[in-house]
């Protein structure tokens, strides 16, 4: 059980890493200075998120390494986020529609979690949801905005949508750890997750005058087992840069 929660804690952490580390970018870059703000301090949530999450897969897995060993010196083949968060962030609907897929999921797990019977895991679950709500505010906020907003935002939400709807199924797929663990009681039934997170989900898009859009045939999974897209290693080429370059480097 201990391997299996390090597993599932290392998943959690590294999603919030990848998706922290991609709104990053757009520091300096967003569309008006207040969502340039926003889309910053959404990533500092999730760094301290994964921050938490790090330190104590760490300790389950008892092998002396550190959050930053974790971080930073590790393969992209060792990751297991999801394929949604490493797609590269694309105009700012494709950001948004990329982080509302991200925080309908994450927000319900987390409010799920913070039941786990495991109390470390509940704990960062309990921190963490807070800010979650605000993340997923934010995003569904901006969601319909596009969509009820002007015909260039319709048709740039549209294409993001047609683009990202296939990596969401991901999210709530039970790895063979997550199924284990679901069994344990350690972490929530992803089925009992669905309806909440669809009736968010179908308001919003009716908010934002969108159709539901359907699961296609071809949903991309494979990230959570340590397939990703050619986008990751990208990303951590960046990411872990300075600890490749200089081992062991420290302020």
């Amino acid at each position: 059980m201990r391997q299996q929660l390090f597993e599932f804690v290392l998943q959690l952490a590294d999603t919030s890493l990848v998706l922290g580390h991609r709104l990053s970018e757009w520091c300096g870059h967003g569309p008006v200075l207040e969502q340039d703000l926003a889309m910053a301090n959404i990533a500092l949530d999730l760094l301290g998120e994964t921050r938490s999450l790090y330190q104590y897969a760490a300790v389950l897995e008892g092998q002396g390494r550190t959050e930053d060993d974790l971080a930073y010196l590790r393969p992209a083949t060792a990751y297991r986020n999801p394929l949604l968060v490493e797609q590269p962030n694309g105009d700012f609907a494709h950001t948004v529609v990329r982080q509302f897929l991200f925080d309908n999921y994450h927000y319900h797990l987390l409010l799920a979690l913070k039941d786990s019977p495991d109390a470390p895991l509940a704990g960062i679950a309990e921190k963490s949801v807070k800010e979650a709500a605000y993340h997923l505010k934010w995003s569904s906020e901006w969601l319909i905005r596009l969509g009820d907003g002007t015909a260039e935002s319709r048709q740039r939400l549209d294409k993001a949508l047609a683009t990202l709807w296939r990596y969401a199924a991901e999210l709530t797929t039970p790895t063979a750890t997550e199924a284990a663990l679901q069994d344990l009681g350690l972490v929530p039934d992803y089925g009992a997750l669905a309806p909440a997170m669809q009736a968010h989900a179908a308001h919003v898009l009716a908010e934002a005058t969108v159709p539901t859009p359907q699961f296609a045939p071809f949903a991309q999974r494979g990230g959570k087992g340590g397939q990703h897209s050619e986008h990751l290693g990208y990303l951590l080429a960046e990411l872990q840069y300075m600890q490749r370059a200089y081992p062991g480097l420290t302020w």
